[in-house]
């Protein structure tokens, strides 16, 4: 058991790129991290990291021997996992990246938590690439296809946007009618952080795209400041479902153009390919597939 733990620091180590890095994940000091390093070196006698003031690498042969106690480790936690009765508990730490988005998922999240009080959450939100293995992530949650044949996915569920404007809004500037009137609207955008570019609004006709060059009153990087501004009646946006959902259903916001909207996007979860999906993200992925739309 030394050993494996031992292989587990090397692990946390070459993906966190620092000893102190690698000790907060692990409850360690930096210093005793590069001792169990050293020692680690001494008894495989090849150097596993070049080591500078300011930065660490891998070597060759630390490369190599990465990818072989990534091996074990996952060999040792697949066993741990099938003799353990732990299945019928799923308990631990769960590390998941969301996108910025994300934060109108909270909802589904917290009756997730509610559900299984015994997994400890780590919420990640970003919308750049993660890499789900090397940055040590449990389970990723993103929208588009999977590239990553390293990654095993499963579809949560497909979403038209909606485009909505509040009542007070449309009692003073008149209510579309197509998607054409759009243009004489003040239409409040949201700008993907990631690229800098605008999120399109998926408008159709007759099952064709309609590309319409319209106005650009608000653009903003993240969803939240879109609903505040279309609550208070500052204009007319396009957002993902869930986003809205609780504002619809109060009537701050009513919900235009329906039969103009194509569907937009699929939500998936990705997790690590191993031979064992483990308690706590078999339980998070179930949960997520059968709760995130279940309204």
């Amino acid at each position: 058991m030394d050993k494996l733990g031992t292989l587990s620091i090397f692990i946390q180590a070459a993906e966190a790129g620092s000893f102190v890095a690698a000790g907060q994940r692990l409850g360690l000091s930096g210093s005793a991290v590069g001792k169990a390093i050293a020692r680690l070196e001494e008894e495989m006698g090849a150097r596993l990291f070049h080591r500078s003031t300011r930065s660490m690498a891998l070597t060759e042969e630390g490369s190599f021997f990465l990818d072989t106690c990534r091996r074990i480790h996952s060999e040792f936690e697949t066993a741990q996992a099938q003799l353990s009765r732990s299945q019928a508990t799923p308990r631990g730490q769960l590390r998941v990246s969301l996108p910025l988005a994300g934060m109108l998922l909270m909802p589904t999240i917290a009756s997730f938590m509610a559900a299984y009080p015994e997994i400890d959450l780590d919420l990640d939100f970003t919308d750049r690439l993660v890499d789900v293995i090397e940055e040590g992530f449990d389970a990723v949650i993103r929208t588009g296809e999977v590239r990553d044949t390293r990654l095993m996915s499963r579809k949560l569920g497909a979403f038209k946007h909606r485009i909505v404007a509040a009542p007070a809004y449309l009692v003073a500037n008149g209510t579309p009618d197509v998607p054409e009137d759009l243009l004489a609207h003040r239409c409040l955008h949201h700008r993907y952080a990631n690229s800098g570019k605008l999120e399109p609004w998926p408008l159709v006709r007759d099952g064709r795209e309609l590309k319409l060059d319209l106005p650009q009153t608000t653009i903003a990087s993240t969803l939240e400041p879109l609903i505040y501004l279309a609550e208070h009646a500052f204009g007319i946006t396009c957002l993902p479902p869930f986003a809205v959902a609780s504002e619809l259903a109060r009537g701050s916001l009513t919900s235009l153009l329906e039969d103009h909207l194509a569907e937009a996007g699929t939500f998936r979860v990705l997790w690590p390919s191993n031979r064992y999906l483990s308690p706590k993200v078999r339980v998070f992925v179930d949960y997520m597939a059968t709760s995130l739309f279940a309204a």
